[in-house]
């Protein structure tokens, strides 16, 4: 792997991109550390492993539904690998369908992006807040709206000024979290195992056999609401893209970055749910669905060790919450360079070469989100069913971005039949796939018993989030369409010449 880049001077002055980030800050180990804990792999697992394995016709077959989701999701990978050594723009989804399909679609992913980000924020936040008065053994805080309300807003605050003073401190804070996320990580996955085939795991447990990994021993509608959850699971691996005007080799770096970052974590993902459901079998997953992590960890470390897999989902969240403002300051920072919203979200701050109004004003949204949110739904419904909303959103610009690369690069595929492969068949397939997801999670919530949440004015709270979302950006971008002329008067582009194998 390539060694972390210094920064480079010019005339006794740090380089900067096009749009004023620092260049050459990040190297590729930051690329693929930002990607990976921005996904939380621990929060994740803890908060959606036990919804996985309860879903009928699933079960112990978890493992397999988690390879399955992994397939789109490395091929829309593949896609993003492609746009950014095209354009190695820091608005990703925005830059690449603008050039594809042209503004109207391409204001509207950057707005699936941007919307998509806060709405996760909220949970990311409070599961940050309730862990860290968890570690300390405060079951008040934890429990009591005000106090995770405070905790939330506090989380958020503190990682908005991380992500303010400088890409540098933002990379250096994500390894040391996610070091030890993994670490803790591989930890529970060894000792579990460890006591499964020593007879010293918890009743229901079972020995690893093959036919977990086999997703065709399994009903399609089974394994489609399986992937649903799984596609959850992922979402997060392209914030190591948003950073590549801030990268060395900006080109190459991030994409490959990428691709690399979903492929470790289908072996994070399928290790732990395999050593979780070995160690607890399935019916103790499904009876602490809500987050299974935590009792595994008094059961598999015992006491005081079982800390750690606190430690693991606390600094999962919190750095997730980190990247999560990164990509949406710098998909609003390209938005505004790009004419496509108000140029003041274009600002930069003249020394630390950071989005300022995009990266505060990420941050305070989310704020006022998760109070409102929290405040208004202690019972947290409405947040357990925002986390199932996100999936339209996601779905939505990932999508798009794999329909993007093969028709940004149409008159390359048929150049040569690894081009054709790489650029075009894998990326639309994935994009084929998540429009798929996205139609089949519209049916799915559409039924009140997926749900937690009652119905508001006839329709399900995660299509009112979710659907609703997106509809919003309309206003917004018709808004803008009335005084951004120039941006919505661009024309439709292909990818250059000789950049395909």
């Amino acid at each position: 792997m390539a060694s972390e880049a210094t920064p480079t001077l010019v005339e006794g002055h740090i380089a900067t991109g096009d749009k004023g980030l620092k260049a050459n800050a990040l190297g590729f180990m930051s690329n693929l550390v930002i990607g990976i804990a921005s996904t939380a792999p621990a929060y994740s697992l803890a908060a959606t492993l036990g919804f996985i394995t309860v879903l009928n016709g699933v079960g112990v077959k978890a493992p397999a539904v988690l390879i399955v989701s992994f397939v789109p999701i490395l091929l829309v990978a593949i896609g993003y690998r492609w746009l950014n050594k095209a354009d190695p723009d820091a608005g990703t989804t925005f830059a690449w369908t603008t050039r594809a399909f042209g503004p109207w679609i391409g204001w509207i992913n950057g707005w699936a992006i941007f919307v998509a980000d806060v709405i996760v924020m909220a949970s990311l936040s409070v599961i940050a807040s309730q862990y860290t008065y968890l570690l300390f053994n405060w079951d008040h805080g934890a429990t009591s709206t005000f106090w995770i309300i405070v905790g939330s807003v506090v989380w958020i605050a503190i990682m908005t000024w991380i992500c303010y003073r400088g890409i540098e401190l933002s990379a250096e804070t994500q390894i040391f979290l996610l070091s030890a996320e993994i670490a803790i990580l591989t930890a529970f996955t060894i000792t579990a195992l460890i006591k499964v085939y020593n007879g010293n795991a918890l009743p229901g447990s079972l020995h690893v056999s093959w036919s977990w990994f086999n997703p065709f021993d399994m009903s399609f509608n089974s394994l489609i609401l399986g992937v649903l959850l799984g596609i959850f699971i992922y979402w997060g691996w392209d914030s190591g893209v948003s950073v590549n005007e801030e990268s060395r080799d900006s080109a190459e770096g991030p994409g490959k970055a990428a691709v690399l970052s979903t492929i470790l974590l289908v072996l994070i993902y399928v290790s732990v749910s395999t050593a979780a459901i070995a160690y607890a079998g399935t019916k103790f997953l499904s009876a602490n669905s809500a987050d299974v992590l935590n009792p595994l960890g008094k059961s598999v470390f015992g006491s005081p060790w079982d800390k750690l897999l606190i430690i693991a989902v606390l600094t999962s969240a919190a750095a997730s919450t980190q990247t999560t403002i990164l990509p949406t300051a710098r998909t609003t920072l390209s938005m505004a360079k790009w004419g496509a919203i108000p140029k003041v979200f274009g600002n930069i701050h003249p020394r630390y070469l950071t989005p300022t109004v995009s990266t505060l004003g990420m941050g305070a949204l989310s704020a006022v989100w998760t109070a409102v949110l929290i405040g208004f739904n202690s019972n947290q419904n409405v947040l357990n069913d925002s986390i199932t909303a996100l999936g339209f959103a996601v779905c939505f610009y990932y999508g798009f971005t794999g329909l993007a690369c093969g028709w940004y690069f149409r008159k390359e595929l048929f150049k040569s039949a690894r081009g054709f492969v790489l650029a075009g068949v894998l990326p639309v397939l994935g994009g084929v796939m998540m429009a798929f997801i996205f139609v089949k999670a519209w049916i799915v919530e559409s039924d009140p018993n997926y749900n937690y949440s009652h119905a508001l004015f006839g329709i399900q709270v995660p299509i009112v989030i979710g659907i609703g979302s997106l509809l919003l950006g309309i206003p917004f971008m018709l808004a803008c369409a009335a005084k951004l002329r120039p941006y919505f008067r661009r024309k439709t582009e292909v990818a250059p010449p000789g950049l395909l194998p």
